[in-house]
């Protein structure tokens, strides 16, 4: 998945945090739902804009974001 194709950051846009592109829906948010519970399905029928394909890439660029920050911090400690 190249989470690129669906999440970008804008600092006209949400003050710069990562949305799905051409929306005002964060990353953050879509993480809430889901650490909440809620299924794909739910997210998709409380914004009809998102795509399953929107869902992945928001928990595809936070995975990626993860990994950087482990190296980073695994980097820092040596």
């Amino acid at each position: 998945m190249n989470w690129r194709e669906h999440i970008h950051s804008d600092p006209a846009v949400l003050g710069g945090k990562p949305v799905v592109k051409g929306t005002r829906i964060s990353v953050e948010l879509i993480l809430e739902y889901l650490a909440q519970g809620g299924t794909v399905t739910e997210i998709i029928d409380g914004y009809p804009s998102l795509t399953e394909a929107d869902i992945r890439a928001a928990v595809a660029f936070t995975h990626d974001l993860l990994i950087k920050e482990a190296a980073s911090a695994r980097q820092e400690a040596a």
